[in-house]
């Protein structure tokens, strides 16, 4: 669970960027969306399949360039 403390003198705004940093570097908004449906073996093994594809195109292209 994120969690930051107020510092002194630090303002809502700069406190708020802060835990909106702390939140994306754990991936919980990752996690959330990921258990917030049931997905069924054979699709959760499809999904996983097509986003391996999507970062091997991604690898080759930079490769090729």
């Amino acid at each position: 669970m994120a969690e930051i403390l107020l510092q002194d003198g630090e303002t809502l705004e700069a406190a708020l960027r802060r835990f909106k940093r702390k939140v994306q570097q754990e991936d919980i908004i990752k996690e959330i969306k990921k258990h917030s449906f049931y997905l069924k073996p054979g699709e959760k093994k499809r999904v996983k399949q097509a986003l391996a594809r999507k970062r091997n195109r991604k690898k080759r292209r930079g490769d090729m360039e």
